[in-house]
């Protein structure tokens, strides 16, 4: 059984362009995709790590850092993510995948190891930590097998589905797998160390300052410690929203509603709920 991490890696993110290639540590030289995929790497368990990015020339830049930290890579649909993800596996010749996205540099491979070994002991179809917030953002892992992926990848028919890899298996078919959700200890879902905005990027190097130093391959452990610390650094990026996977128009016109409480929206709030019948 060949097992594989798969990162999706792009340069055209809506928030922070280019995201993905900006140094870390700050003026170090290594960009967030390399620490992405030098800490996916350190897992006991993953076999291969593979980058799956666009075949737009923008992304050749993406594959220039494949090359360079000797991983294969694979170029396909910009839009069409599961795809990628399927045609990587294919070509690869994977029997079980591990999604792993490239805007996550603080990715724990212990973690990974723990949550594929769980899936595998299990024998899941598919298992996520992300489907019950348990654990900060950043620290995010799917573990799909092959056929199922591939079957996703020949049913999906939703924009949704195609953009996002998996919802085609926890949200369209939940009952027609074996879904395993892996839920942390603690909760820490408050905590985020992804990297979406500028803000992101302050805190991410906020935290590489302080512990990149003395360990290259820091531990979530770390990072909760510097957090007990210095909690002024969890202050950088609080005011974020993360976006939300939303399969219908019910769904997103709740998160809207959502979005209008927070920034006190309240004629554009009563305006949608009048019309709309949220």
């Amino acid at each position: 059984m060949k097992i594989g991490a798969i990162i999706q890696a792009r340069t055209s993110s809506s928030r922070l362009p280019r995201k993905v290639l900006k140094p870390l540590p700050f003026d170090s030289g290594i960009c967030v995709l390399q620490q992405v995929i030098r800490r996916v790497s350190k897992s006991q368990l993953i076999d291969e790590v593979i980058v799956a990015t666009s075949n737009h020339e923008e992304d050749q830049e993406i594959v220039d850092v494949a090359k360079k930290e000797n991983i294969n890579y694979y170029c396909g649909s910009l839009s069409n993510v599961l795809q990628r993800y399927y045609n990587a596996a294919k070509q690869n010749y994977l029997d079980v995948i591990v999604r792993i996205t490239s805007d996550c540099p603080c990715m724990d491979s212990n973690i990974i190891d723990k949550i594929v070994q769980n899936h595998l002991d299990l024998g899941a179809d598919y298992t996520s930590n992300s489907l019950t917030e348990s654990f900060p953002r950043g620290i995010d892992v799917e573990v799909i097998n092959f056929d199922v992926l591939e079957r996703a990848y020949l049913e999906a028919s939703h924009g949704y589905e195609k953009e996002h890899v998996t919802p085609f298996i926890y949200k369209s078919h939940p009952n027609e797998f074996k879904i395993n959700n892996y839920v942390n200890d603690d909760d820490n879902s408050n905590i985020r160390i992804t990297l979406d905005t500028p803000q992101d990027y302050s805190l991410l190097c906020c935290v590489y300052d302080n512990l990149y130093e003395n360990n290259n391959f820091f531990t979530l452990d770390d990072i909760l410690e510097l957090f007990d610390k210095k909690p002024w650094i969890m202050a950088i990026n609080e005011d974020i929203i993360q976006k939300k996977v939303c399969s219908t128009l019910s769904e997103e016109l709740e998160e809207a509603i959502n979005l209008c409480d927070v920034q006190d929206l309240n004629k554009a709030k009563e305006f949608i709920e009048n019309h709309f019948g949220v």
